[in-house]
């Protein structure tokens, strides 16, 4: 592998900026975004989210970081990362990768790789990136210029499974395409690399890691539908189920973010192209959508059966990001609770010690408030269990609620037996 060649990273989100990192400790590597502020923190050594630490930012002594198109016109290899979602329709929005591609395409040096990480269908590599670059470029496909994909493995807030200790699955499209990739990647992740035998291949392999934990946690919500319905405690009912060896512990919970929530709607766009209707797939996802909504009306039921009135009443909101100690708010479910609880006439506060007050006001028009500004309310739901919150002892947890308050508790994190031997309803999904 020659460590002269120039790296470009397309995308410097959670998935981008880490790449680009650890490119940049290793060889010439230009990290390309379109938000100034990004670019910017970066540049002093900042990652707001967190993933990335300024010693690591400090120690990608080759990365430039950069928001002008052209400073990609030199690299050999283009790597995108850049996010893949959905519409209101749960179709495929390839907007952002359009526009990469798109800008890759017009920065194309003859000779380069391009490799995708971003979340798709299989084939869309080449169905959907491969006519822009061609276009954009001028170039002819598999003469001037090649393609690879990479799925991105990232796991938002995790400092245990991180870029370089998961093995990646690599993919070309020729056999030396598939060489200089594995090799690109070998240089910077430690456990290896995975060859798939095509791009579609490892496509279709990054779109099944999420459906399928995406289905698992469906199981668990039907479950804890149904043994609610029975009156049984679910998180009793998994211990018990985990005794034995081979019980695979998931649990309940929203399903948000960007990724688990939405790939599986990629793998069924294409299953419904090429004539096949999915079935448990959807099932799954009708099943994770619906629990937002089952949480809001358990909270609403739980203050009724506790003497309050609901309408005029007041709920404490805590944790709104899609998943504990992580700052990620994209296509976080708290919303959607908070949403449910509004149509009952439930006057709504939320605190997040992680999220950004501004992105939260953005994006779901919530006012994040500080701890000890929260009032005294009817009910607590516990929606995400950061670390800040978990910390929090149980009498100043009490001490936000009423006499008659419920604590609801989304994820079964926090010790209930103190609330509620204060007093106080409880109730976990």
């Amino acid at each position: 592998m020659n460590n002269a060649k120039v790296v470009a990273v397309v995308g410097l989100g959670y998935v981008g900026l880490p790449l680009a990192v650890e490119f940049g400790k290793k060889r010439p590597t230009i990290g390309f975004d379109l938000s100034e502020r990004k670019i910017d923190s970066y540049r002093r050594h900042c990652d707001p989210t967190g993933e990335v630490s300024s010693e690591q930012l400090a120690a990608a002594t080759q990365l430039r970081v950069t928001s002008d198109p052209a400073d990609l016109a030199g690299a050999d290899y283009l790597v995108v990362a850049v996010p893949t979602p959905v519409d209101q329709a749960h179709n495929p929005d390839f907007t952002p990768l359009i526009g990469a591609s798109i800008t890759v395409g017009r920065n194309l040096k003859k000779g380069a790789i391009v490799v995708f990480e971003s979340t798709v269908y299989p084939g869309a590599t080449e169905e959907v990136c491969v006519p822009i670059l061609e276009r954009e470029s001028g170039l002819k496909w598999k003469e001037d210029f090649h393609v690879g994909y990479s799925p991105e493995r990232i796991n938002p807030g995790d400092k245990l499974h991180t870029l370089t200790t998961i093995l990646k699955v690599v993919s070309g499209d020729d056999a030396a395409t598939l060489d200089e990739v594995a090799a690109l990647y070998e240089s910077i992740v430690t456990a290896g690399v995975y060859r798939a035998s095509s791009v579609k291949v490892a496509e279709a392999a990054k779109v099944i890691e999420n459906t399928q934990r995406d289905l698992n946690i469906a199981l668990m919500n039907e479950l804890a539908l149904i043994f609610d319905k029975i009156g049984i405690d679910t998180l009793e009912v998994l211990q018990a189920a985990g005794t034995k060896w081979n019980f695979l512990p998931f649990r309940p919970g929203l399903v948000g973010g960007h990724c688990i929530g939405v790939d599986p709607y990629y793998l069924t766009h294409k299953a419904d192209m090429v004539g096949y209707h999915p079935q448990v797939i959807l099932a799954g996802r009708r099943i994770n959508d619906g629990m937002a909504k089952f949480v809001a009306e358990k909270t609403v039921k739980t203050m009724i059966a506790a003497g309050c009135h609901v309408k005029g009443s007041r709920v404490n909101v805590i944790g709104l990001t899609f998943k504990e100690n992580c700052p990620d708010l994209r296509n976080s479910k708290v919303a959607d609770i908070i949403a449910e609880l509004k149509s009952y006439g439930v006057e709504v506060h939320v605190h997040d010690p992680v999220a950004e007050a501004d992105e939260a006001l953005h994006e779901y028009g919530v006012e994040l408030e500080r701890w000890e500004d929260l009032p005294r309310a009817d009910a607590i739901v516990a929606a995400v269990p950061h670390k800040e919150l978990l910390a929090i002892p149980f009498g100043e947890l009490c001490a936000k609620l009423t006499p008659m308050g419920c604590f609801i508790d989304v994820k079964s994190a926090f010790d209930l037996a103190p609330i509620s031997a204060a007093g106080h309803a409880v109730w976990r999904l």
